[in-house]
């Protein structure tokens, strides 16, 4: 059974920093891309940064490049979000998902997902 687990969110003023991780299992990791996606209320999930399943290439979101990194660690089968400069609107949800096909921005395009983790950034 595929798990994907998010970790990592909190409350923090604007301008600061949060790490999320999002642990696998059940699967395959380093064959899977691996992207997180984010949701506000009232509002639709939105990609925020994605990688491929060899780690050679990473794509963002405008809203949040040359903020926010995504990484992978395939030993702990592990994807990470390091978060920086952190605004309000950037609060929401954060969700993982992992994807076996080519990787993008639509949400359709990821086969699991994880439960999220809430992150709040206060002005």
């Amino acid at each position: 059974q595929v798990q994907l687990v998010e970790s990592g969110g909190g409350l923090v003023q604007a301008g600061g920093s949060l790490r999320l991780s999002c642990a696998a299992s059940g699967l395959t990791f380093s064959v899977f891309s691996m992207a997180w996606f984010r949701q506000a209320p009232g509002k639709e999930r939105e990609f925020v940064a994605g990688d491929t399943w060899s780690g050679s290439s990473t794509h963002y979101a405008d809203s949040v490049n040359g903020r926010f990194t995504i990484s992978r660690d395939n030993a702990q089968n592990t994807v990470y979000l390091q978060m920086n400069s952190l605004k309000p609107e950037d609060t929401a949800v954060y969700l993982c998902a992992a994807t076996f096909v080519k990787p993008g921005t639509r949400s359709s395009t990821y086969d699991y997902w994880g439960q999220g983790t809430q992150v709040t950034v206060s002005s």
